[in-house]
């Protein structure tokens, strides 16, 4: 306290400049001064570019299509004793979107969610003008359970387009945030639409299928048929509002790494969109203290089961 009196700072940043240069017993002066230094030369070496080993891991998680928030929390998880296997998800961003601090290839750029080789801030969607469908359930009386996640089993849908007129269906459990896929080759009818929904349904036990909320688009005008054979009840959002079901969003946009936009989505088979979904669920999340949404969904089904 008197140090820092006398010298008009903060205890606490005497307290850093000393626990930072070998504590009370060990602390020099012209040693902490020379360090600081050092710390100060410009350029600084990377740190992916110093340490081959970490620079081998991140590598091989982005070529997974991990983002570096995913790497960054799963070093520690998978390091813990190890200060050197530390990395910030900023610093792996740097590396691959800055030349001069390219220690990672530069091509991995294409192992990100979206692809780009340099960051810019996310445009705003306008709405797309869908249609209205009768009868429909809407969010508000959707039950509590639904909104809190507390109770496994409900589910957000959505629609994967490319060129006309296949599609792609996707499905995302709001608690464990695991993923189910269907195609649509031959058009996104209600008809197909149905047949594609209650054919993916069917795989689960009836613990973890307990209802589905979606938009308004057309493709599922046949909503009260489809509850009908399946006694599967559909929660419609309110217009132009696909934050109410965001993890579908959130979900349909990792989807995008691997069925870009304008594609033709009919050369994906049922078989490829398996291999897609498990892919995406065996990647950590940090909503679900970065276990994988395979993960999760096994644990709800052994405590459903």
């Amino acid at each position: 306290m008197s140090i820092a009196a006398g010298i008009h700072r903060a205890p606490s940043t005497v307290s850093r400049e000393v626990g930072a240069n070998g504590g009370r017993r060990h602390y020099r002066a012209h040693r902490a001064d020379a360090a600081a230094v050092v710390r100060s030369r410009r350029p600084k070496q990377a740190k992916l570019a110093q340490c081959r080993r970490l620079r081998r891991e991140v590598e091989a998680r982005l070529a997974k299509l991990w983002s570096p928030e995913q790497i960054s929390a799963s070093l520690v998880l998978d390091f813990p004793d190890d200060p050197e296997m530390r990395v910030s998800h900023e610093t792996i961003y740097m590396s691959l979107f800055v030349q001069s601090r390219g220690a990672l290839r530069h091509e991995l750029h294409a192992c990100l969610r979206t692809g780009r080789a340099m960051r810019r801030p996310k445009g705003r969607r306008l709405p797309n003008g869908q249609g209205r469908n009768r009868d429909m359930v809407m969010i508000s009386e959707r039950p509590a359970e639904v909104a809190d996640r507390a109770v496994p089993g409900h589910w957000e849908g959505d629609l994967i387009l490319g060129k006309q007129p296949a599609g792609v269906g996707t499905l995302v459990e709001r608690t464990s945030r695991f993923v189910m896929l269907f195609a649509l080759p031959e058009g996104r009818t209600a008809e197909k639409v149905n047949a594609g929904l209650a054919a993916t349904i069917g795989r689960l036990p009836a613990e973890l299928a307990r209802s589905l909320t979606w938009d308004q688009g057309t493709e599922l005008a046949a909503h009260a048929q489809f509850t009908i054979d399946t006694g599967f009840q559909v929660y419609f959002c309110d217009p132009h509002s696909p934050w109410q079901r965001g993890s579908n969003e959130n979900t349909n946009g990792l989807l995008r790494q691997y069925m870009p936009r304008r594609k033709d989505l009919s050369v994906y088979s049922q078989r490829d969109l398996d291999q897609i979904a498990r892919s995406l669920n065996g990647r950590p999340r940090q909503t679900l203290g970065w276990m994988t949404p395979s993960q999760k969904f096994a644990e709800l089904r052994a405590q459903t089961g």
